[in-house]
């Protein structure tokens, strides 16, 4: 209540406006999931939502939203605008009405939205007892009407300047005014809402978040083609895309679901990006009022859209977004139940139609499950249906049971036609499916049965890891290394060089498969990438397990040329493609070799001294130095073109002693870049990767190639 509100002015008629709001403003967590910043968005998703409605019944194309440097947020759309006409039952004004009533307004009744955002419908009346100071403008009839709230009671703020919560306010005692402030132009429509947060709810530090806005708008902008929204924002706050001045995005996207899938991938793609369409109906007992005021229960047929985009990538990670009525679900619910039932029903079914091109045994061991079926998978899953359930005022979870069997019928019916066609390139790309699904089946049965043999072995078991592995004493994984060496005579001189208690060795042979290009199944049949799997001991891709790591590092160690440094780039891609935890834990390294090996000659007092260099240049300003100062070197300089070059004791002081060693951290600072790099260097695409060698090609140092 206001504070010029007096006990002789709180009549009836306040009771009645604020009996529900007051309830909120007490318990505003059973509305908004809480008062930190996210029930502050949460109630600015509210709003931004009412506009959102209005643009998938078809009667707005833009939405603005702007953050005000006095702490209120704007929403303005160009919809029908919020009736203004009075509502019969009430004697209120459909503005008043919105915004003072709880289950109010006019998704409730099915005339006037066919889909909308919640079945609560508390919405705006939430956000109005929640807030200092509410401002709607609705352009309507010509004439553009303006109402003020201060704490959800309607009244009048006396501004002197700029509009402020602080500002005198007096409630309406008698009866409400809807004012008129201005004219619109014909055929303008539209809703303009302007709210201040109440501080006595929401703390300081609650604030909004300019990255999630930008988030929510972009993904809405998917959800309603030809929707555009923009978001502008004044505050000026340090460390936001503002900070120097006010900025703005806007976005509209004409492509909708297929667009969104295509954004959320990050992997070079399997399939094309598939549009998956249909409905169902149900039925649905509802309460309604009868002619005498009593609720009696009424069989209503409900009809539920749905409408996905999916696609496979070459990944393993699985990315699905989940919508009801374009608001976002984040915690699943009965329409990504169904979703992921029909898809791997669909599979199953086509897998076990072509097990003998597959080569899987019928009634054997070998059973998809869901995971192989999910890895890789980017899509989006959105349901239209009037009147949703949601388990809660946040919506996260969508709880109306009938739309699991709808979605699962249109998601397996859809996918079937696509993965049985007859048209060449979806026949390929299903081929290419069932191809990467048994692959990941097969990772997984091949990831545990290296987790079962890699385990560390006591003296009365046998080992059954690769005979080429060199294994270390100790059994302290933090303290343990293993070396990745580039061939057999490195293998030779780095077993007299590491020490056996702590450094294990494990020598490949020559350049592995290149697994950005090839399948999974290709990869685990590769007997060098097999055996580095098992070595470390975690399984691989969406199977690994940091905790079953067997070795605290994992060191590259190649030769210091053109090919070890290719060698490094198909290991990396290895780990960073199946092994991705290893490097985002900072556990892989590569071993930096000399390049040189500089011989002083003795001179006077001083004796013979050798030096280690790892670049050209680091070699000229030695020499440089040698010469300055007078001293002798034995000619010609030592070059070493490969690890086996070296003597025991030159590549444990060089390369493998921690006391005298460099290594250099594999890290993940930026994993878009390297997943843009690594697609580049050793993905499929060559004509980007032919641009790249041509532009690179004036910076080659030919005395580099070993030719």
């Amino acid at each position: 209540m206001s504070k010029t509100t007096t006990e002789t002015s709180y009549t009836a008629r306040h009771l009645s406006v604020l009996e529900g709001l007051e309830a909120v403003r007490k318990r505003p967590g059973m509305y908004i999931g809480s008062t930190d910043s996210r029930g502050l968005m949460h109630c600015l998703w509210e709003i931004i939502d009412n506009s959102v409605d209005e643009a998938l019944e078809g009667h707005g194309d833009a939405i603005e939203i702007v953050l005000h440097p006095d702490e209120s947020v704007e929403v303005r759309d160009n919809g029908r605008g919020i009736p203004v006409d009075t509502v019969s039952n009430v004697g209120l004004s459909g503005v008043e009405v919105v915004f003072t009533k709880l289950h109010a307004g006019g998704k409730f009744g099915g005339g006037s939205y066919a889909a909308s955002g919640g079945l609560h419908g508390v919405g705006a009346s939430v956000v109005n007892a929640l807030s200092a100071r509410l401002d709607v403008q609705v352009d309507r009839a010509g004439k553009t009407y303006a109402m003020s709230f201060h704490r959800g009671e309607p009244g009048e703020f006396e501004d002197t300047g700029d509009p402020s919560p602080e500002a005198p306010f007096t409630p309406f005692t008698k009866r409400s005014q809807l004012a008129v402030v201005g004219k619109a132009k014909r055929g303008v429509t539209g809703t303009r809402v302007r709210y201040w947060a109440d501080r006595q709810i929401f703390p300081k530090t609650a604030a909004f978040s300019y990255d999630e806005l930008i988030t929510r708008a972009r993904q809405t902008s998917f959800l309603v083609p030809g929707l555009q929204l923009s978001v502008r924002d004044e505050r000026r706050l340090p460390g936001t895309p503002g900070e120097d001045g006010p900025v703005e995005e806007v976005f509209r996207h004409d492509g909708g679901v297929v667009d969104f899938a295509d954004f959320l991938a990050s992997d070079a793609s399997v399939t094309d990006t598939w549009r998956l369409q249909g409905s169902g109906t149900f039925t649905e007992t509802v309460q309604q009022l009868d002619s005498k005021g009593h609720l009696q229960p009424i069989e209503v047929e409900r009809t539920c859209e749905v409408e996905v985009a999916l696609r496979w990538g070459i990944g393993y990670d699985t990315e699905v977004r989940s919508f009801v009525n374009i608001i976002a679900t984040p915690k699943g619910g009965t329409h990504l139940s169904g979703f992921e039932q029909g898809v791997v029903k669909s599979v199953r079914r086509q897998v076990d139609a072509n097990a003998r091109r597959l080569k899987i045994a019928k009634n054997g061991k070998e059973k998809i499950e869901k995971d192989d079926v999910l890895a890789g998978l980017t899509a989006v899953v959105t349901v239209r249906l009037p009147e949703p359930q949601f388990e809660g005022q946040t919506k996260e979870v969508l709880g109306t049971a009938p739309v699991r069997s709808i979605v699962n019928k249109v998601v397996d019916t859809e996918l079937t036609a696509l993965l049985t066609s007859s048209k060449r390139q979806e026949k390929t790309q299903a081929a290419a499916v069932l191809d990467k699904v048994v692959g990941e089946m097969r990772a997984r049965i091949a990831a545990r049965t290296h987790k079962e043999i890699s385990r560390r072995k006591n003296a009365l078991e046998t080992s059954t890891l690769p005979a080429k592995l060199a294994d270390c004493r100790t059994d302290d994984v933090e303290r343990s290394e293993l070396f990745i060496v580039e061939g057999d005579s490195a293998l030779g001189t780095a077993r007299l060089a590491r020490s056996s208690e702590f450094q294990a060795l494990l020598p490949i042979r020559g350049k592995i498969l290149n697994v950005q290009k090839a399948s999974l199944a290709d990869m685990l049949k590769n007997a060098e990438c097999a055996s580095i799997i098992q070595v470390i001991g975690a399984g691989s891709g969406r199977t690994f397990d940091l905790s079953d790591v067997r070795y605290g590092k994992v060191i590259l160690m190649t030769d210091a040329d053109v090919d070890g440094a290719h060698i490094r780039t198909l290991l990396l891609t290895l780990f960073f493609r199946y092994m991705r935890p290893l490097v985002e834990d900072g556990r892989v390294f590569a071993a930096v070799p000399p390049l040189h090996r500089v011989e002083t000659m003795a001179h006077g007092k001083r004796g013979r001294q050798v030096t280690y260099t790892y670049s050209e240049a680091e070699l000229h300003r030695h020499l440089a130095k040698l010469d300055k100062a007078g001293r002798r070197y034995k000619e010609p300089i030592q070059r070493y073109k490969g690890l086996g070059e070296m003597d025991a004791d030159q590549l444990a002081e060089t390369t493998m002693d921690p006391a005298h060693r460099t290594l250099r951290k594999i890290t993940m600072a930026d994993m878009e870049a390297a997943e843009a790099v690594f697609e580049l260097l050793m993905g499929n695409d060559v004509s980007p990767r032919k641009d790249f060698l041509i532009a690179g090609a004036r910076d080659l140092d030919r005395e580099r190639i070993d030719a």
